[in-house]
């Protein structure tokens, strides 16, 4: 796998070499990429507007970890560039999901703040995931790999 560095930072995709050592699936393995699967499915189809991945993750970084958040802090810790974060963080500002504060003891940093509205994106998306892992593990893998789709049971 190669990473490669643009001006603008890391490029986004990956280049795959093909040397790579391949992971062997496993039903868990298989049952975890199904929760991630249905619980993207989920959130497309419900109404409004759905979030981008670095938009969740940005905002997954926000409310799972403890303490303060900056856009240099969540660009590190994410590994991408600090526009990047500021243009996720636009959006999760216009979704009402999170906010920006100036830092009162520092005003040159502003810090990110959750809101009511992102707590309740959060519960609903927990909420989401647990009905997903319900799914059965064996047979959710069984018919991705015999038809390359996951049954909608």
């Amino acid at each position: 796998m190669v990473v490669t560095t643009t001006r603008r930072g890391p490029n986004i995709g990956l280049r795959w070499t093909g040397k790579e050592k391949k992971m062997a699936a496993t039903p868990q393995s298989d049952h975890m990429v199904g929760i991630l699967r249905d619980t993207i499915v989920a959130l497309v189809r419900r109404d409004g507007p759905d979030l981008s991945a670095r938009q969740l993750g940005v905002f997954l970084t926000c409310y799972l970890q403890e303490g303060a958040h900056t856009v240099r802090g969540l660009a590190a810790d994410l590994n991408v560039s600090k526009p990047a974060v500021t243009r996720a963080l636009d959006r999760l500002g216009e979704l009402d999901l999170a906010r920006r504060k100036v830092d009162p003891m520092d005003r040159r940093s502003v810090l990110v703040q959750r809101t009511l509205k992102g707590a309740a994106f959060l519960r609903d998306l927990r909420a989401i995931m647990t009905e997903a892992s319900k799914q059965p593990a064996a047979a959710g893998a069984a018919t991705t790999r015999a038809t390359g789709r996951r049954s909608h049971g």
